[in-house]
């Protein structure tokens, strides 16, 4: 009576003994020696995993899949059919590389069908690759990417606000879920000359301002921002075109256009800030509680969810 705790195919073959419980190898899969395979996973027809390369659980690898050294897929990641990924920058014939570039997809993310990933890269937790997507750089987390070359297009799980009327009527903002963040309505003043808007520290900023600066000729692929403050706070006004804001307190999100000078958005410290689609013509005014600091940034996004569950936790 077979103890095995794991299906595999008769068709498969499965040279590997670090397989998980409940995990399935289908029909022409072939696993070498080295590879490491974690529970309840499932290795679809025609998938082929080299000798250093560690399949996390609960992790589904589609039919057509190559997974060369030097490739991790961390915990409930989602490979598409014929997706693709490399090892080496430049390859040559009968020149075998010292040592494989490392590529890293992280826990919850999903990579579609006939994606391209090039060697070295980082997909980030809960990241999605579409389908025929071509990756030639990290992927932050929770980010959609599309294209050739790949780029930001939203962010999964992050509800987009309508703010279509808000600033016309008498109407209040919406609230955002992140938290501490708030949109602010600014005043405008229009007459022959011109329009005007304003605001006043206290009335319209909650803080008063010790810096300012300006982001503007931002290529619209280009993404700006992916950080948090430990304790400064910023006002954002976008006073000319429009750029997509997501703020992000480590268990809610929100995406946002601002495209008027009579919109402001608070962004306290503690909460990852994220500015991309920017319009050709975009200029993004930047207001700050403080001066630049560089030990006050938080850019790594594990840093900053670590940094907001110790805080949760009154470490």
């Amino acid at each position: 009576m077979s103890t095995t705790k794991y299906f595999v195919h008769p068709q498969a073959l499965l040279e590997s003994t670090q397989v998980g419980e409940g995990s399935r190898i289908w029909a022409f899969s072939h696993v070498l020696p080295g590879a490491r395979i974690g529970a309840e996973a499932n290795i679809c027809d025609h998938v082929f995993i080299e000798n250093d390369v560690v399949v996390g659980n609960r992790v589904t690898v589609k039919c057509g899949v190559q997974l060369w050294d030097g490739v991790t897929l961390e915990d409930d990641v989602f490979i598409g059919p014929n997706v693709t990924f490399s090892n080496d920058p430049a390859p040559r014939s009968k020149h075998k590389p010292e040592a494989p570039l490392r590529t890293l997809v992280r826990a919850g993310a999903s990579i579609g069908s006939n994606a391209t990933i090039r060697p070295g890269i980082t997909i980030g937790p809960g990241a999605l690759v579409m389908d025929g997507a071509v990756v030639t750089r990290d992927v932050p987390s929770n980010a959609i990417v599309t294209g050739n070359p790949a780029h930001i297009t939203g962010y999964r799980d992050t509800p987009h606000l309508a703010l279509a009327g808000s600033l016309s009527s008498d109407a209040a903002l919406p609230q955002l879920q992140a938290r501490g963040a708030a949109l602010h309505k600014l005043p405008k003043i229009v007459d022959l000359r011109g329009a005007l808007s304003f605001g006043e520290i206290g009335a319209h900023l909650p803080f008063t301002p010790q810096r300012f600066f300006m982001v503007y000729d931002v290529p619209t692929k280009e993404v700006r921002g992916e950080h948090a403050h430990k304790a400064c706070h910023q006002f954002l006004v976008c006073v000319k075109g429009s750029v997509g804001i997501v703020v992000d307190d480590g268990e809610r999100r929100d995406e946002l256009l601002l495209d008027s000078a009579q919109l402001g958005l608070h962004i306290p410290p503690m909460v990852w800030g994220i500015q991309y689609q920017f319009s050709s013509d975009a200029v993004l005014l930047v207001l700050a509680s403080d001066c630049y600091a560089a030990d006050d940034y938080i850019r790594n996004y594990d840093e900053f969810l670590a940094a907001v569950r110790g805080a949760g936790n009154g470490h």
